[in-house]
């Protein structure tokens, strides 16, 4: 493990879900929204690693149903929102925006999200930033509960905390994505060299993720909806941000 930055490594589950696994103490480690059981039990043992905490960002099933048998199996700790904590596995740790955690050698703080879900939370631990469904490379996630304007306020708090630099979402939709950013805004400089670079992974069989909210700033259309040239190119002159957001949003939904 780094001695300035944490080691995270991707758990792929399901189709596209990603279970996120913080190195922490030695044979320690700290679980990210674990939807499923038994592959994450297998990572863990190809690791040698036994899970202090497991956290959720938000309670859709895919991010939870492997966290109770998880907790048992290894007696981790579950921490979640206070706010969501009906709809999530009892909770050992209840935080709240703007708490933090210690996780072996690292501070975890939370910040509140809502926007996909009315609970969501992300977790930032030193450069990195456990984004759940909030957040995703080139894309963000759908609005299930929150409004447009909490979500574009949600992602703007995101762009602007300082000190961020690696961005962890919990699907893998990267290339997905590329293809609508392609479609909306296929002027955007900084678009070609990073549809390079994914190329480039996918066809070494490597992953998208994380992404790097500097490339994010700069390619994905959901933190660009307060660029005028931006807005201007959509035919949404004079619109204020949310109601860009909220367009972008809807063709998103309909792409």
């Amino acid at each position: 493990m780094s001695e300035t930055t944490p080691t995270i490594l991707p758990i792929p589950i399901f189709k596209d879900n990603i279970v996120w696994l913080l190195e922490s103490d030695p044979g320690h480690a700290v679980l990210f929204d674990p939807g499923d059981c038994d592959p994450v039990i297998e990572a863990l043992q190809q690791q040698h690693r036994i899970p202090t905490h497991i956290l959720i960002t938000h309670h859709h099933h895919d991010h939870i149903d492997g966290v109770l048998p998880l907790a048992r199996h290894f007696g981790a700790k579950i921490v979640g929102h206070t706010l969501d904590a009906g709809r999530l596995p009892p909770l050992d740790i209840a935080l709240k925006d703007g708490d933090s955690l210690q996780l072996g050698p690292w501070m975890c703080t939370v910040m509140a999200t809502p926007g996909h879900t009315s609970g969501h939370v992300v977790y930032r631990i030193h450069d990195a930033l456990m984004t759940g469904d909030t957040l995703f490379s080139l894309g963000c996630g759908r609005l299930f509960e929150g409004t447009p304007e909490q979500m574009w306020t949600s992602l703007q708090k995101i762009r602007e905390w300082t000190g961020i630099r690696r961005l962890f979402p919990a699907h893998e939709y990267t290339l997905l994505n590329l293809g609508f950013v392609a479609r909306y805004d296929p002027d955007n400089p900084h678009l070609g060299a990073m549809r390079e670079w994914l190329f480039q992974q996918t066809d070494l069989g490597l992953p998208t993720l994380p992404t790097t909210l500097e490339r994010e700033c700069q390619c994905n259309p959901f933190l660009r909806a307060d660029d005028v040239d931006f807005g201007r190119q959509l035919g949404l002159t004079g619109k204020s941000a949310v109601e860009v957001f909220a367009h972008i949003r809807t063709m998103r939904n309909q792409f």
